[in-house]
């Protein structure tokens, strides 16, 4: 029995204990230049400009996520080969994240290009350079080759995997990822939200036997746990991750860098910002986003080509670079939109939110066409913009939590509890208009949002 413990000081796990073997496992990725990355991107994109406590990295997150694995692993018993596998798998699940993490993706045209895109890449760079020949000198009773490597990436890239209890730590609705980023964000964020007894449910998980072979699930007592972390994370969406301010900002943030693309090719003004590698990625990205409008049906040949070409820019891209744009595009003296979107990003200029009725929304938005139209010569589009957040909490239909009880029959978790069956894949939804504040003491503009909010009342 090995007694050597590597420990981890967090301020949401505490102290975190790493055996010895375990150690030797993870430290490799977590030196390597991939993982530290993630130091500088940040977990929640933009969200410290509401919550200035949640400033927390992906690097944070992955080692966070990496435990808890260690942990589930423990408690069903995994032998010492699966419990690697799984601890590297939950420690790279989100290596390919660029800046600002999921803000980020908004600037591709469609969302056309996510950080899952990225991550063969960066697992492939694991491939090279002798990495597995000096991972095994540290590691000689627990080697890593191609054939397990590319179990570690199938269950990263959510591929079939022929072990599902293995892929359900690292994916699923009781995955270690989402057990680490509610404690974590709700620590960060600095509110209650997203708070469940996670020693509770790592006491009560069970390796179960359904319809589909072996799943992670939960035995009976720890129902009641689970109907407290779904109820958590329904919380942090809807008061946290799509808190309207948040996300009304963010959509700022992916104008203002859609809007730099476009123009860093037309204008001279803008060299020394095309000269850096963010400028060099966002004019590849901006051709990209053309293609992908014009040629709907042969994006995928061009996304792969994408990837590759412009992988060596994205991997040196980090928060750093956003804000140095931001800081340097803000100093301009013109109206033009990037300028104008990076000013209020700079300064924090927050927009006005008013909740809309969703169920009303379709007259809400032909009121706004109408506004526009009539007022293009005051406004620009982005000015006044109506945003949608739809979401699900917990979708139980084609791959509910499944529990296992006293007889050792194994149904899902709706079946035994009311709150879940009423929730499951309940699809909600949020609406809000998003106004600029610097046309907010507008005449016209205080008019037009006192009638969009009668309509809504």
């Amino acid at each position: 029995m090995n007694n050597f413990f590597h420990v981890i000081k967090d301020p949401v796990h505490g102290t975190m204990q790493f055996t010895d073997t375990e150690d030797k496992w993870i430290k490799p990725f977590i030196d390597s230049p991939f993982l530290q990355r993630l130091r500088f991107i940040r977990q929640m994109g933009m969200g410290d400009f509401i919550f200035p406590g949640a400033v927390h990295t992906r690097f944070s997150h992955s080692i966070g996520c990496c435990y808890v694995a260690s942990q589930i692993a423990h408690k069903i018993r995994l032998s010492d080969s699966d419990r690697q596998l799984v601890m590297i798998a939950c420690l790279l699940h989100d290596i390919g994240h660029g800046p600002f993490s999921h803000t980020f993706e908004g600037i591709f045209y469609d969302k056309l290009i996510h950080h899952e895109d990225w991550t063969p890449y960066f697992l492939d760079d694991y491939r090279q350079s002798g990495f597995f020949e000096r991972y095994n000198q540290q590691n000689p009773n627990h080697p890593l080759y191609e054939e397990n490597f590319e179990i570690i990436a199938n269950m990263i890239m959510h591929y079939p995997v022929e072990n599902r209890v293995l892929a359900d730590i690292v994916s699923s609705q009781l995955d270690a990822d989402r057990l680490d980023y509610l404690l974590r964000d709700n620590h960060f964020c600095g509110v209650q939200y997203g708070q469940f007894d996670l020693r509770w449910m790592l006491h009560c998980l069970s390796i179960v036997e359904t319809e589909m072979g072996k799943r992670l699930g939960i035995n009976y007592k720890g129902i009641g746990a689970v109907e407290h972390y779904l109820m958590a994370r329904r919380q942090m969406i809807r008061n946290i991750y799509q808190l309207q301010k948040k996300l009304a900002f963010e959509n700022f943030f992916i104008q203002c860098f859609s809007e730099l693309a476009a123009t860093l090719q037309k204008e001279n003004q803008y060299s020394n910002i095309r000269k850096t590698r963010m400028g060099q990625f966002l004019m590849a990205m901006n051709e990209f986003n053309l293609f992908a409008m014009s040629h709907p049906t042969q994006i995928h040949e061009k996304k792969q080509s994408f990837l590759k070409d412009n992988y060596p820019l994205y991997i040196e891209l980090c928060d750093h670079d956003v804000f140095a744009i931001i800081k340097e595009l803000a100093a301009f003296d013109n109206n033009q939109k990037a300028v104008q979107l990076a000013k209020r990003l700079q300064t924090r200029c927050m927009p006005k939110i008013v909740r809309l009725d969703h169920m009303n929304l379709t007259n809400v938005e032909a009121e706004l066409e109408t506004f526009k139209k009539a007022h293009q010569h005051i406004i620009e589009p982005w000015q006044l913009m109506v945003m949608q957040t739809p979401h699900r909490s917990y979708s139980g239909e084609n791959d509910p939590i499944w529990v296992v009880n006293e007889q050792g029959r194994v149904k899902p978790i709706s079946q035994y509890s009311f709150m879940l069956n009423a929730l499951s894949d309940k699809l909600e939804t949020s609406a809000f208009l998003c106004i600029d504040r610097v046309i907010i003491d507008d005449e016209r503009i205080k008019q037009f949002i006192d009638k969009i909010k009668s309509m809504s009342d």
